[in-house]
Order: C-alpha cells, then structure tokens, then sequence
C-alpha cells in the first residue's frame, strides 16, 4: 500500500515516525531518498527514539554506519550515511551483506549512491520538502 506522511513541523516528527513505524512491517531495510536539508537524518533520528534508542543520535559522518541498540526490545538498528562514498569497493570492503541482510533495521541515506546494492526488498522512502515548508515522506509499505 502506498503510504502518504506529512510533516508540518518538527513537533510533529514524532507523530509521523509512529506512523511510519506502524506501517514499517516485516520489512527491515528502508532507502531514504531526499535532498540535502529535507530532513533525513532528523526523520531517522525520531523514528530512533520512538523504537527506544536512547543513544544520541546524528548523521554517520565520519564513519559510514552508526550502530544503535533500542533500549525497550534489545533490537539493533543500523543508520547508514552513504554521502561521502567515492566508490562501490568502499561498500563492498565494508562489509554492506552482513549489515543489509542480516534482518536488522537498516535506514540508508544517500541509497541513490549504491543503488546496485540495495536489497530487492529494500523500501523506498522520499522526503520531500513542500512549496509550504512542510515535509512530505512517502512510501510504499509491504503487506
């Protein structure tokens, strides 16, 4: 089903991760497409907390992944940033299948950048900023 979320402003953010974990699934890995500044790290960085990491959370800038750990399930999530990546050999020396395949969360910025890779079942998720200054996420959610 195609899933529609807007975000009127950053009090809301934690109202629409819950909605996006309601309809998040079995699926495991989530491909955030967005420009620079549309609020991809701050929608990961919610839908973080509403799973119960407590850890602070930001953009994996210098390392390409962040591990984090919910404190309510014990579940790992990881947090990829794939922005700085020159090549693939970078993705692949890394270690990507271990990660994306190993049936922890995986939110994936940048996913444009190692589209190859990305599991077939990957979720695509866009983040839109709106003439308003909203934000619209939109994907599509498995059954």
């Amino acid at each position: 089903m195609n899933m529609k979320i807007s975000i009127e402003n950053l009090e809301q953010i934690h109202e629409a991760a819950k909605e996006f974990i309601a309809a998040m699934g079995d699926n495991t890995v989530f491909a955030f497409y967005g420009k620079m500044g549309a609020g991809k790290t701050t929608f990961i960085k919610a839908v973080c907390e509403e799973l119960g990491v407590a850890d602070v959370i930001n953009s994996p800038t210098f390392a390409i992944v962040n591990e984090y750990r919910s404190d309510t399930t014990g579940e790992l999530i990881y947090h990829f940033d794939f922005y700085r990546i020159k090549k693939l050999e970078e993705v692949y020396d890394m270690g990507y299948e271990d990660y994306f395949y190993s049936g922890a969360l995986c939110f994936i910025e940048w996913p444009e950048l190692i589209e190859d890779l990305l599991p077939g079942d990957a979720v695509k998720v866009s983040i839109e900023e709106q003439e308003n200054g909203n934000r619209m996420l939109c994907f599509e959610a498995g059954e």
